[in-house]
């Protein structure tokens, strides 16, 4: 999705879609409305993740990518209950 002069991607593991997480400060929706688009496998989010400005993670699978990818620090992860979140933005 475009917004202005940013590419916002946004990537939540399949499995979560739609749950509400706890554990945190607030309880955290992953909403369909924002997280669901194209299903894909963690290559090509990866790959989607490298064009955009700002990018929105959430779910195990997808941050350990980034993680690995080194595109997140594991510092910079925050958790809803066992459940990884985590954000990037290009300036």
């Amino acid at each position: 999705m475009t917004h202005g002069k940013d590419r916002v991607v946004a990537v939540c593991d399949e499995e979560i879609l739609g749950e509400t997480l706890e554990g945190g400060k607030v309880p955290f929706k992953v909403s369909e409305g924002f997280y669901k688009g194209t299903l894909g496998d963690v290559d090509e989010a990866i790959a989607a993740m490298k064009q955009a400005t700002i990018c929105n993670l959430v779910g195990k699978k997808i941050v350990e990518a980034a993680i690995e990818c080194r595109m997140v620090h594991e510092r910079a992860v925050i958790y809803f209950g066992d459940i990884p979140h985590a954000q990037i933005v290009k300036l």
